[in-house]
């Protein structure tokens, strides 16, 4: 948000008027028949797929190739639909395969054109996507996890426990049924449009990505692919609490832009903030940060940093966050904290923030503070939580509800 924007405190804001936000609750699929699920398998097991399905080996590239395209280009579940394909083909397809999203339990639209999925995965286990439309962008805020294991006190999803991993078809499928709400899918005969709906993908959602980085990693590969949904690998943001040992694998193996989840710039706090600070410090994580990948002036880190009323936002957080980051071609996000019910931090007053961003600004970084957006609905950063929580399980019984044991 720019000055003029953020200009004044929060007692000269207006109080935003309470909405009635669009909620529209969608019914629920069949259960899955058992059929193997293509969404999510990368080319190399998608051929290996078809191969054990009796494809011959010197078709199983071209076949995988055409279901590709079907599957990611044109949003095709239906394998009657798939035209190119021969009739026979086609009912070998459905009797041994499906091609699978989340269900959408419920769909809730903020006042700002925000939406907000809940949708239902494998073991009835819940998560959360959400939609962000902007003039020059549209971003989708993808989960990686049931719940998170990091527990870092300002943030919600935080509350919930960890249930498990999601699968890569779980994570590409949330991009599938946002475009498929969207209704962005091109039609038959006719070229993508060049402005895309979803044109960036943050893997800012629920959990903690790089705990789940083989799956993470196959989903994004699959949305970067030219012959299917063609996200560009710079418009693509992972975000990370700071799991240390996993950037530089992720860098090498993925290479999108990279988020850190800073929010603090001394280890005491940010043990308390973060707890995962405890096992990787300050000082580590901005060493994997300086030996990222392709790390450039065009391709800089972000750093976020959510703005806690007498917690992390003096003048002297702000000199320190510009020492620590010196070097490092970045900018800093500033969030301005979006409360949830039982949170026990305040937001930053405006005219602090502003203060904040100025220390920044004139140290040379970007400090864009981001516009809370889908607040009605729960929906803005830290803010996202499943609307059921599950206790916890054993890994056996979490895999075998979900048929991944």
């Amino acid at each position: 948000m720019d000055a003029e924007k953020m200009s004044g405190t929060a007692s000269e804001r207006p109080a935003a008027t309470a909405i009635q936000p669009d909620f529209a609750t969608l019914p629920r699929r069949v259960a899955a028949d058992g059929r193997a699920n293509l969404v999510g398998l990368t080319r190399e097991r998608l051929e290996q797929a078809l191969a054990d399905a009796g494809v011959p080996a010197r078709q199983t590239r071209m076949r995988a190739g055409q279901l590709w395209q079907w599957i990611y280009q044109r949003g095709v579940s239906d394998f009657d639909a798939m035209t190119n394909l021969g009739k026979g083909f086609r009912a070998d397809l459905a009797a041994a395969f499906t091609v699978a999203r989340p269900e959408i339990v419920t769909r809730q639209i903020s006042r700002d054109g925000t939406r907000k999925y809940l949708l239902r995965i494998a073991g009835g286990h819940e998560v959360e996507a959400v939609y962000i439309p902007e003039e020059d962008r549209g971003t989708l805020c993808v989960s990686s996890q049931v719940g998170c294991t990091l527990t870092c006190t300002f943030c919600h999803t935080g509350t919930q426990k960890l249930v498990r991993n999601l699968t890569a078809a779980e994570i590409v499928g949330q991009i599938l049924v946002a475009r498929d709400d969207l209704g962005e899918w091109p039609k038959a005969g006719e070229r993508p449009p060049e402005r895309r709906l979803i044109s960036n993908i943050v893997l800012m959602g629920m959990g903690e990505p790089l705990y789940n980085a083989d799956n993470v990693r196959d989903a994004m590969l699959i949305a970067m692919d030219g012959e299917g949904l063609s996200l560009s690998r710079r418009r693509i943001t992972l975000s990370t609490s700071g799991v240390v040992p996993e950037i530089p694998r992720w860098g090498a193996e993925a290479g999108t832009l990279l988020a850190i989840s800073l929010h603090a710039t001394t280890n005491d706090v940010r043990d308390v903030l973060v707890p995962i600070n405890k096992k990787w410090p300050i000082e580590e994580l901005l060493a994997a940060c300086r030996a990222y990948p392709r790390l450039s002036n065009a391709e800089r880190i972000t750093f976020e940093y959510v703005m806690l009323k007498g917690v992390n936002d003096t003048d002297a957080d702000a000199k320190r966050l510009v020492k620590l980051i010196a070097g490092i071609p970045a900018k800093i996000n500033l969030i301005p904290f979006n409360p949830w019910p039982g949170a026990t931090y305040e937001r930053s007053d405006w005219d602090r923030i502003e203060a904040f961003a100025e220390i920044v600004n004139r140290a040379g970084y970007a400090s864009p503070v981001r516009t809370p957006r889908g607040e009605d609905i729960l929906a803005a950063c830290g803010q996202l939580k499943s609307a059921t929580e599950r206790a916890r399980k054993s890994r056996a019984a979490i895999a075998a509800e979900a048929g991944l044991g």
